[in-house]
């Protein structure tokens, strides 16, 4: 990479980071299509660029492969040190698994600071998990986490210890680039991994080229999900374990049924208090955990029970809250 690319006389120009959501122009925000229409370069993967083909007539084209993410970075550069407004375009969010950090990283190496006569801006959209989610319920209302599988640049321990810890966690997860022609092992050590900690019937969503030509769906369980069609083009929606199937949609329960009664026009259940945490929140929790500790539980066993690290049990247990005081100050939400 050269490190002293020259400005050209006319000034230097503009790389604008934009995220064109799923693909279908529909659901690219005005300011992604704007700045695709004030771009002299467009610059993207070469599936990326037929996404936009309706957008760029007349525009230089840079097409790169799948492989050549900093080379879309370097040409993005030159192009706006030689004056042009350009346009690196990323499916979905530009800052999600995009093209966002790769940039960076080259700017930073040639030298770029915010002050520097090109100018960046991050355009952003919708990333995978919320078109794929939108197509089939409401599956992300509660926590939860997005995870690679591709391990061309991420050590595969690395994948796994994650896996297995946001599997223990409870979170919501969608897994992107869970295969291609070859890396198919990868999803089927995922699966071995949540089901450590999962139950076999915990619902999967698995939503190929969401709002394109070719979408699927597919509602599976994680006992079973890969042995559906799944590529790189698929992204895999796990649930937690409230998540539910209904009437063809996957659904991730807020927890307001944990303190009001659905079927009772949502009064506030017994012992719960609207506005307030629960009270088996932080505050109740902790009295829990006192009384539990002073009725002879070991700290191994308590950490047991409520699976959490021995450690933190200790800390907690030796910097007590002062339960009614800090309940008054809370005040009404």
């Amino acid at each position: 990479m050269n490190e002293e690319l020259e400005v050209s006389a006319a000034g230097a120009g503009k790389i604008m980071l934009v995220g064109i959501g799923p693909g279908s122009v529909d659901h690219m925000t005005q300011r992604a299509r704007a700045a695709i229409a004030e771009a002299d370069v467009v610059i993207g993967y070469v599936t990326y660029i037929k996404l936009v083909a309706d957008l760029i007539e007349g525009k230089e084209i840079i097409r790169k492969s799948m492989t050549e993410e900093l080379d879309r970075a370097v040409s993005a550069l030159e192009a706006a040190r030689a004056g042009k407004k350009v346009a690196l375009i990323s499916s979905g969010d530009a800052g999600v698994y995009g093209m966002a950090g790769p940039t960076y990283e080259v700017l930073f190496q040639a030298g770029w600071t915010p002050d520097d006569p090109v100018a960046v801006e991050i355009i952003p959209g919708a990333s995978a998990l919320n078109s794929c989610a939108a197509l089939v319920g409401a599956p992300l209302t509660h926590d939860f986490c997005a995870i690679s599988l591709s391990d061309l640049l991420t050590p595969w321990p690395t994948i796994a210890r994650r896996l297995d810890a946001v599997a223990m966690a409870d979170f919501v997860v969608a897994l992107y680039n869970p295969k291609s022609g070859r890396r198919t092992r990868q999803i089927l050590e995922a699966q071995r991994l949540f089901l450590r900690h999962r139950r076999p019937d915990t619902p999967v969503a698995i939503v190929k080229s969401a709002y394109r030509r070719r979408e699927n769906i597919v509602f599976t369980t994680l006992d079973s999900m890969a042995e559906a069609d799944i590529g790189m083009l698929s992204t895999v929606l796990i649930g937690n374990s409230n998540t539910f199937v209904r009437h063809g949609l996957m659904v991730t329960p807020r927890g307001y049924a944990n303190k009001y009664d659905m079927e009772e026009g949502g009064a506030t259940r017994d012992g719960e208090r609207a506005g307030r945490s629960l009270s088996t929140g932080l505050l109740g929790w902790l009295e829990t955990l006192q009384a539990e500790h002073a009725a002879g539980d070991s700290i191994d066993t308590l950490a047991a029970r409520h699976r959490l690290p021995a450690d933190y049990i200790r800390d907690t247990l030796a910097e007590p809250v002062e339960i009614e005081m800090a309940a008054a100050e809370e005040g009404e939400a």
